[in-house]
């Protein structure tokens, strides 16, 4: 494979939007996400209605490390960034790039997983179970909730890159390319809101 494989030079400027299917896909993923958003939109009001009823557990203030999680966002950040990349080297048709960069992004996306496995272990010893308080309950449904959303864009993307290699950079597989980044933007937002409003939040007592 070269340095620019131009897998197909018939492609478009934008091979995820040259059928009517494709569009048709993208705009039902975007309803889908509407669905989503929703969702955690409700996890979200339950966790702010319960933050403070803490029991006999730890309240937040006492068990968020804000330099482990901010960590862990910068990376989450980044591969958002690599999923940008992916999709200008999907519009260039250069398939070795978009590849390249989606590996980046699986692998950024892992250990984001890592840390955040770390961190619930670590609060874990500090008597932080998911039944110790309702705000350990809704702590751990909200941010585990998340967490499952990046593992599944894991292997989703890694599907994803296992068709292009089995099939090429097509009509047909680069609006999966595309829609996967759309999805891994997503939870990358998500994120942000859980960062503001479940760690920045809960360290100042808010």
């Amino acid at each position: 494979m070269s340095s620019h494989d131009h897998t197909d030079g018939k492609l478009p400027h934008e091979p995820e939007k040259a059928t009517l299917e494709a569009r048709n896909k993208i705009l039902g993923f975007w309803i889908f996400l509407g669905a989503e958003t929703v969702l955690f939109g409700t996890l979200f009001a339950a966790y702010l209605a319960l933050r403070h009823n803490i029991g006999d557990g730890p309240s937040s203030e006492e068990l968020f490390q804000l330099p482990m999680v901010f960590a862990a966002t910068m990376l989450l950040l980044t591969s958002s960034l690599t999923s940008v990349f992916a999709v200008q080297a999907l519009h260039h048709h250069n398939k070795k790039s978009m590849l390249g960069w989606l590996i980046v992004t699986i692998v950024l996306g892992l250990v984001f997983l890592g840390l955040e496995i770390y961190e619930f272990r670590e609060y874990l010893h500090e008597g932080h179970g998911f039944t110790t308080s309702a705000f350990s309950s809704s702590f751990y449904t909200l941010v585990g909730f998340h967490g499952a959303h990046v593992a599944f864009g894991v292997v989703w993307i890694a599907l994803v890159i296992g068709q292009v290699l089995k099939k090429g950079l097509t009509v047909v597989t680069a609006p999966k390319v595309y829609i996967s980044a759309i999805y891994w933007h997503f939870i990358d937002v998500v994120w942000v809101f859980i960062f503001t409003v479940v760690y920045l939040m809960g360290k100042v007592a808010v």
